[in-house]
């Protein structure tokens, strides 16, 4: 027996409504053909990628984030650091490309391919195996074992059944619900040496995206789960209460599932307007100064905080190492951008009057998003 979802009552199925009418949003806003659209998916596949590894203690800059996402190397992030960061981003790229076909199913095989390709830098972690033994979570803020995952022997009868929830038709439970019940049960079930959480975040973003309900870039929420770290434990720790126990209500794991989408599309939807009105202030600006259009992918990159690299706006722009030279300088000249380093290790950052361009459109949304079980929320459809 694994977990099995709950009941849902009328305010789960209304967050439910309020996540779909956002859903929609997002599909109108990326509808139309837009220059601006590379940049808000490859910012929210790095996010995706850096929130989950922090989660594990795999920390790195938003800068090598994006590296990782277009398979370029870092800047700062350590050797260990960086193989378990493009593992994942290995993994993941290979869950985006599942969510393309309609003939996929779930089975022990795929589950096991993944955790290789997430975990082989690490042979030490029988990458691609189930866990030879008993395994424990032990927190070392406390220094005791929190969680015991059921028993080794155990293992393949569990995941069986987790596969089998997983392509079944029959239940009832929304596609929300089951991602998240997914990600739950090979938590709980613990069948790997280590990557457990990883493997199920992955989990539950490769069932959320075979069902279409948006773009498989933009159904993720791991990274409102590497922001509120503090509470996914709190609420595994309140379902799993220290060992297998599938009985248990799921109740709260739901809720905090449907809250961290609710949260998650709402910043995705922030992020659009901003970067569409972000790209039409630099556009007037880069006109202003004579320069040429295609500056925008370096100018948005640093507006928005990060470290531009020569290699990455090449790859953006799609020009020549000479060509970007010669773009990278000009912007410099025009006062937009500001060398810091120098020769290869060089890198660019916003001058002033375009920080405050970005500052100024931030200052003009929302920052703070609601709580959709104890606030008022719009539903939209």
């Amino acid at each position: 027996m694994i977990f099995k979802s709950c009941t849902l009552q009328n305010e789960e199925l209304r967050v439910i409504a309020a996540i779909a009418g956002m859903h929609k949003a997002i599909r109108y806003a990326l509808s139309s053909p837009s220059r601006w659209e590379g940049m808000l998916r490859r910012s929210a596949f790095a996010r995706a990628i850096r929130g989950s590894n922090s989660i594990e203690g795999f920390l790195v800059t938003a800068e090598d984030a994006l590296a990782a996402a277009e398979g370029e190397e870092p800047l700062e992030a350590e050797h260990a650091t960086w193989l378990a960061i493009m593992g994942y981003r290995n993994a993941m790229t290979y869950v985006l490309q599942l969510a393309k076909d309609p003939n996929f199913v779930f089975n022990e095989g795929f589950l096991r391919s993944l955790h290789f390709m997430m975990l082989q830098y690490d042979l030490s972690k029988h990458p691609g195996n189930w866990r030879p033994g008993s395994i424990y979570v032990r927190d070392e803020k406390v220094g005791e074992n929190v969680y015991e995952g059921p028993p080794a022997d155990s293992i393949r009868m569990l995941i069986s059944q987790l596969v089998g929830y997983i392509n079944g038709r029959k239940d009832n439970d929304h596609v929300l619900v089951k991602a998240a019940m997914a990600h739950l049960n090979l938590t709980m079930i613990h069948p790997f040496s280590d990557g457990n959480g990883r493997m199920a975040r992955c989990l539950q973003t490769l069932v959320l995206s075979r069902e279409g309900l948006v773009d498989p870039t933009f159904c993720s929420i791991e990274e409102y789960l590497g922001r509120n770290t503090e509470d996914y434990y709190k609420v595994l720790a309140e379902v799993g209460q220290g060992s297998w126990h599938p009985e248990n209500d799921t109740r709260p794991w739901i809720r905090f599932n449907l809250t961290a989408h609710y949260r998650q599309s709402a910043t995705f939807l922030r992020r659009t307007r901003l970067i569409r009105r972000l790209w039409d202030e630099l556009e007037r600006e880069i006109k202003s100064k004579g320069l040429p259009e295609r500056i925008i992918f370096a100018l948005s990159d640093a507006a928005m905080g990060l470290r531009v690299r020569s290699a990455h706006y090449r790859s953006n722009a799609d020009v020549s190492k000479i060509v970007a030279s010669r773009d990278l300088r000009a912007g410099v000249e025009a006062g937009l951008l500001i060398p810091d380093g120098e020769k290869r290790g060089r890198v660019y950052r916003a001058s002033d009057p375009i920080r405050q361009i970005a500052i100024s459109i931030r200052s003009e949304e929302p920052s703070r998003i609601p709580d959709p079980f104890t606030e008022d929320i719009l539903i939209s459809g």
